[in-house]
């Protein structure tokens, strides 16, 4: 059984690479399709991908988040391929990767970044995915290496239960965390990446993007983990709560007297505060439970794609 493969680019001003970004493709993978999502292009990317042979679509809401969502609903595949449209990745490993995802089967399969040119990465990019990667790990499970790259591979159980709320360059966190929570089995292959043709920029902002992936992980870890959230906080706020009553407890057991009224009242609201957020925490835990399970549901309706040992298993007689 052939799986049908779809090979998802979104672009925003990608004219000077996208051309290739299709070529490329076109040869590593023959039988698959080859679809450009053009984000609102100031240039001719769109032109110049349909030229390539590519299948070209719009999405005028701007952001990659709001393309990747829109990819993901219209394209019907078994396997999804999703790469960058900025030709720093290997096309060549794509075959690589989809027999990968295929022999598990595993529902993604993430390409693990090798720089070959000293340029490739900018200082401030290397040091953000280590540590958002490392952050990311550590909360949600250590099953995932380089999380920001751009290149993909991933089931049709993945993709049609991904609920896709991210923006922008924040969806790759997304993307991670949702295989993590829901356990999906999660491979690796390596590929050089390597950097930007002449005149073709990066639409990564350092700072601003890296902010906006950091606000992600938080708002995930409060949404996927809301007991370690507000359990943090409650505990901040009864430490901080403790440290406040403690004079006021020192002079009670020394002079019977409890002259600081203020302080005493603070602490206790404080106090208060702190067993609120715990219980906000245990509330929204089981909110969580109850919707994650409708997320696997989502995902157990889509059968796994039969893997490359069942595919040439011979048949048994009955």
């Amino acid at each position: 059984m052939k799986p049908r493969i779809a090979v998802l680019v979104p672009c925003y001003n990608e004219e000077v690479a996208i051309a290739k970004v299709v070529c490329h493709f076109q040869m590593a993978l023959p039988g698959a399709i080859i679809y450009v999502y053009d984000n609102n292009s100031k240039d001719h990317t769109a032109d110049v991908a349909r030229a390539a042979g590519a299948v070209v679509r719009q999405e005028t809401q701007q952001g990659k988040g709001h393309v990747v969502r829109r990819m993901f609903r219209d394209i019907d595949a078994d396997f999804y391929l999703m790469v960058d449209g900025d030709d720093t990745y290997q096309a060549s490993v794509a075959p690589e990767m989809l027999a990968l995802a295929q022999s598990g089967p595993f529902d993604l399969v993430n390409c693990v970044r090798q720089e070959t040119e000293g340029d490739a990465y900018r200082n401030g990019h290397r040091w953000g995915n280590a540590m958002l990667t490392g952050v990311v790990r550590s909360i949600f499970g250590d099953r995932v290496q380089d999380m920001l790259s751009g290149y993909k591979v991933f089931s049709r159980r993945f993709v049609k239960s991904f609920p896709a709320l991210s923006q922008g360059f924040d969806i790759e966190t997304e993307l991670t965390v949702h295989a993590l929570e829901l356990s999906m089995p999660v491979a690796h292959a390596q590929g050089r990446y390597k950097g930007r043709l002449e005149g073709s920029e990066s639409k990564l902002h350092t700072y601003r993007d890296g902010w906006r992936i950091l606000m992600m992980i938080l708002k995930l870890v409060r949404h996927e983990r809301p007991l370690f959230f507000f359990g943090a906080i409650s505990g901040l706020l009864a430490a901080a709560s403790v440290l406040i009553s403690l004079p006021v407890v020192l002079t009670y057991v020394e002079t019977g007297l409890v002259p600081r009224l203020p302080t005493a009242v603070l602490s206790t609201g404080i106090m208060l505060l702190a067993a609120l957020s715990l219980l906000a925490g245990i509330i929204l835990d089981t909110v969580t439970r109850g919707r994650r399970e409708v997320r696997l549901l989502a995902y157990l309706q889509h059968p796994p794609f039969p893997s490359t040992d069942e595919c040439c298993a011979p048949a048994q007689r009955t």
